[in-house]
């Protein structure tokens, strides 16, 4: 059998583990967060009112398809390729040109 000195040996040890895991957390989530907050300062500069809401509409709605936007409007920005702020206006014509066709299907019945 373990002597006590070895058992609390690894317990300190699985302790340390622990906190190391946690710290580990903590800092990908706090990296995390600060990568959210860049994002929306870039947001920021380059949607009107309006064209955010429409994106945190769609953000409610289709989280993974509004992150696509996100960064395809931030990459735009960081390229140059956008002049002036987008209005919501602007973002519908984008959003129309991105989303997928809807399909009509009609049935017949015989």
């Amino acid at each position: 059998m373990a002597s006590e000195d070895e058992l609390e040996e690894i317990k300190r040890k699985k302790y340390e583990q622990m906190l190391q895991a946690q710290t580990g957390a903590a800092e990908e989530e706090g990296k995390r967060k600060e990568v959210e907050e860049a994002k929306r300062n870039i947001l920021r500069q380059i949607l009107t009112a309006e064209a955010r809401d429409r994106l945190n509409n769609i953000k409610t709605a289709k989280p993974e398809f509004a992150a696509q936007i996100e960064n395809q409007l931030i990459a735009l920005a960081q390229t140059g390729r956008l002049k002036s702020m987008l209005n919501d206006a602007q973002l519908k014509e984008i959003l129309q040109q991105i989303m997928p066709k809807k399909r009509d299907i009609s049935i017949r019945r015989i």
